[in-house]
């Protein structure tokens, strides 16, 4: 076997069965073939008989002493491994303090044990070997010869170290994985690790001494501190209390019977999240991560089964996130045998990527979400999300509001909603209402509403400081030429205006005079400047509409690009978050701000969200309102909050999807798939089903041998979730199956009605066109629904059935990017929306508004307008699962 070794064990040695105690046994150290081979294969004297380590037997052993000495070319670690899977058993290591292993090693032919556990197996051991395998087992303390002693404390299970003494020497030994793992993740420089002072101890839990004598002693307190410090100990007390539960189960992973157990629990629990806990990352996450990736070989093989997908997904996009601090503990510390960082692969018609963006075709479902912003502060930061009231929210604006909360939440600072209302031709009081709807839809905690009308006065006397300071002037050049100009970089005759004049031209601006109408204010910047946002904006223009908060008191209106620098600064916004659209425009801001005087506020930049066969653009998506082209703005083919909620998406979906896109500032074109993909998996664990039959050619299905008298039988609305309720099925003697159903039967063919049992049809009618007209069969209960191909859904012929209409929509447009220049007008979609009637169960009398449910074998569905009376037809959403076509030509 590559090795030489002499084995003794000494005449004193036993071990129990505990159920059957007394029963003595000497035998060789083996496992049952084929499963856990542990093998001593040469010996010179002692015992040859074998120590069976099995399953069945809950051995507990009192004393063993075994002399292993390898040959060079050993392959040792096979009889290692087994011992110590068993070590990362254990319970309490002082409970059976006399077995000990003296090896001497002429290579270090361990870097990592493969662990395969027996379940309650208790073991306490003292090892001299090699340091990289301390890292993976729990050691008590033991002085023997030259060899080092190693403490641990007992039941402690995440690859502690603690000290190791050589002869009077002391050597630091790092804490655990967890531990350093969190460390690196925030960034922080931990203090360094308490020595320990003697060897004969009997725990010695990781012990930080900080610089003013204070300690802090166990893992959990130390990823617990870490997470304060750096803001990943959740945000409210309840989620710190989740996170205090996933450390308590941290342990559970280095249990080698329950790991898979474990991780398919993790798995579960992952489907529909992207964290353990909240929206970000937190230590629980760095804790069970520590956790997978320590085991080493096990969880490698696990994440390469493609059993757990859920958890290898979270696994990866941590890893991916955080490579560079994570790269470095795992090589350091859990070595070769530690999780590989996973290879980016392009997702399967999910993603498309466009625009500058480097890693082109390739997607990555990482949260990017978790950057730094720039000189940004615990408890100091100050963001705003500031949209124009001039259109309801949509999901590039949804992915604003959530970052923004996102940072706000992370640096524990303050968000602020402002209202950015300057411009009254295109702004309402009903956009204001329903912009606050949604921000309350999207679950956007903000500490107050302000406006930017509210800085008017200030910002009239800003404007009229720079036009005195020879920084700002009045210019009554025609829009047009003056839009040539600013293009080709030509000064305006009015640049030279001396600043009385200007300011004479103010004075009939504010007045709203017809010379002042004619008339702007505009920044004397740099009209040679490559940058075209910087060849003097306009930053004041006159507007006579009234404001729909403050009406007519003013005729002069500041521009988004010179207000929103003084509002920010003025506010106390330490960091404005702008898409990437504004990238031309940042140094403008920053020079309008320079100009002014005031304090810099940080810009930092994301990428706007882009989705296929979709227009974001509000002044867009207004001319389809106002066109009749859609029934308003809260339409199931918009793209608005409203709408897509109308449509059926969940607000946990939408949170998910976008802070999976995170901050970062590659362009992405995404498919709708992906998000609709992400709802079904929240929706389905939880919706009712019922059932429906298209109305059109449906056709009755008479069972001669069936029920002579109607009948009612009390199912679930979800056979595997309780909490959706129970419906009332009606049984006859006469169905409804769907028309193309029918088609697919064959005489004689025997097929499931579902929740009722086979049935065999016996006869088919058809009309002169070949259409299926009629059915005749005989129930067969006791057939098996395992051997049938069709399994239909069907419809008692009663009189309860429900009117419906089923609605099922496609996208505005036919063109998945428009490109730049391109009219929208160009592509429109002429079918966009299909309306099928339907009968339902009668139990869909008692849908309410907004409910969603699924319609067996037809898809998932929202109420959109629930049952009022028989002659008018409840109205059924389609809701996109992220697979179906949407072409309804």
């Amino acid at each position: 076997m590559g090795f030489q070794a002499n084995a003794v064990i000494p005449s004193r040695f036993r071990y129990e069965k505990l159920n059957n105690g007394g029963d003595q046994y000497h035998e060789k150290l083996m496992a049952r073939p084929r499963r856990r081979r542990c093998w001593v294969k040469k010996m010179n004297g002692g015992v040859r008989r074998c120590l069976r380590l099995s399953r069945s037997r809950k051995l507990t052993f009192k004393a063993l002493s075994v002399i292993l000495m390898p040959s060079p070319n050993s392959r040792i670690a096979k009889v290692y491994a087994h011992v110590i899977d068993r070590i990362k058993m254990m319970d309490d290591l002082s409970l059976y303090p006399n077995i000990i292993f003296s090896t001497h090693w002429g290579l270090p032919v361990l870097s990592h044990p493969h662990p395969s556990s027996l379940e309650n197996l208790k073991i306490s051991l003292a090892f001299s070997i090699p340091q990289f395998i301390l890292s993976e087992i729990g050691v008590r303390s033991f002085r023997g010869g030259d060899q080092p002693a190693y403490q641990q404390k007992a039941g402690e299970s995440d690859g502690r170290r603690c000290s190791v003494l050589e002869g009077s020497e002391e050597v630091k030994i790092p804490p655990p994985l967890s531990v350093i793992a969190a460390a690196k993740v925030a960034s922080l420089t931990l203090p360094p690790p308490s020595t320990v002072t003697s060897a004969s101890d009997s725990a010695c839990p990781p012990t930080f001494l900080f610089s003013n004598g204070l300690k802090l002693q166990g893992t959990y307190v130390l990823l617990r501190y870490i997470g304060r410090v750096a803001n990943l100990y959740g945000q409210d007390p309840f989620e710190s209390s989740q996170i205090d539960q996933w450390l308590e189960y941290t342990p559970v992973l280095s249990v080698g019977s329950e790991f898979e157990n474990a991780c398919n629990y993790i798995d579960n629990y992952l489907q529909t999240r992207t964290f353990l806990v909240g929206y970000s990352l937190s230590i629980a996450d760095i804790a069970i991560w520590s956790g997978l990736a320590g085991t080493g070989l096990r969880w490698e093989s696990c994440r390469k089964s493609k059993k757990f997908p859920n958890v290898v997904r979270w696994f990866n996009s941590i890893f991916d996130e955080y490579s560079e601090a994570l790269n470095e503990v795992v090589s350091t510390y859990v070595g070769k045998k530690g999780p590989v960082k996973p290879a980016a692969a392009k997702p399967k018609g999910q993603q498309v990527v466009s625009g500058d963006n480097p890693e082109k075709g390739k997607a990555s479902s990482k949260p990017s979400s978790e950057v730094d912003l720039p000189g940004a502060e615990i408890g100091k930061v100050c963001l705003r999300f500031a949209p124009e009231p001039s259109g309801y929210l949509h999901i590039g604006h949804s992915k604003a509001a959530l970052l923004n909360q996102y940072f706000a939440q992370r640096y524990q600072g303050r968000l602020i909603v402002r209202f950015d209302d300057t411009n009254p031709s295109k702004e309402s009081n009903e956009f204001v209402d329903n912009l606050l709807k949604d921000i309350d839809t999207l679950g956007i905690k903000y500490e107050t509403i302000t406006h930017t009308s509210d800085y008017f006065p200030q910002l009239m006397e800003m404007a009229e400081n720079l036009i005195c300071q020879g920084k700002a002037y009045v210019d009554d050049t025609p829009r047009e030429q003056m839009q040539k100009e600013r293009m080709d970089g030509i000064e305006s005759k009015c640049r030279s205006n001396s600043v009385a004049e200007n300011l004479k031209l103010w004075k009939e601006m504010i007045a709203g005079s017809e010379r002042g109408l004619q008339c702007c204010v505009r920044g004397k910047l740099d009209m040679q400047d490559p940058n075209k946002s910087l060849r003097d904006p306009v930053y004041y223009r006159c507007n006579p509409v009234p404001h729909h908060r403050i009406g007519s008191k003013y005729k002069i209106y500041p521009t988004y690009d010179f207000a929103c620098p003084f509002v920010d600064s003025v506010e106390g916004i330490t960091h404005a978050l702008r898409s990437s659209e504004y990238h031309d425009r940042n140094a403008q801001y920053d020079r309008i701000q320079a100009d002014m005087g005031l304090r810099k506020v940080h810009l930092y930049e994301f990428s706007r969200l882009n989705m296929v066969y979709t227009i974001l653009s509000k002044r867009h998506l207004r001319w389809f309102v106002e066109n009749g082209k859609v029934d308003g703005w809260d339409d199931a083919r918009f793209p608005t909050v409203q709408g897509i909620v109308r449509r059926g998406l969940k607000v946990e979906a939408l949170v998910q999807f976008i802070l999976e896109q995170g901050a970062s500032k590659n362009l992405n074109l995404m498919e709708w798939d992906k998000l609709w993909t992400i709802n079904k998996k929240i929706i389905d664990p939880v919706c009712p089903r019922h059932t429906a039959v298209i109305e059109e050619h449906r056709v009755p299905l008479t069972l001669t041998d069936g029920p002579k008298q109607p009948f009612v039988r009390i199912i679930p609305r979800h056979k595997k979730h309780e909490g959706a309720g129970e419906k009332a099925t009606t049984y006859t003697n006469r169905i409804w199956v769907d028309h193309a159903d029918a088609e697919l039967i064959s005489v004689n063919e025997e097929i499931t009605l579902m929740d009722w049992g086979n049935a065999i049809v016996k006869e088919i009618e058809k009309d002169q066109n070949g259409k299926v007209t009629h059915l005749s069969g005989v129930l067969h209960l006791e057939g098996s629904v395992k051997t049938t191909k069709l399994k239909l859904t069907w419809l008692p012929d009663t009189s309860e059935l429900v009117n419906l209409t089923l609605v099922d929509f496609d996208y505005l447009i036919t063109k998945k990017k428009l490109e730049e220049g391109e009219s929208f007008q160009d592509v429109l979609n002429p079918f966009t929306k299909k309306e099928t009637a339907a009968l339902g169960d009668s139990n869909m009398r008692n849908l309410k508004r907004g409910e969603i449910l699924q319609l067996e074998r037809k898809g998932y569905f929202r109420c959109d307008a629930p049952f009022v009376r028989p002659s008018k037809p409840v109205v059924l959403l389609a809701i996109p699962d992220g697979r179906q076509a949407t072409s309804l030509k």
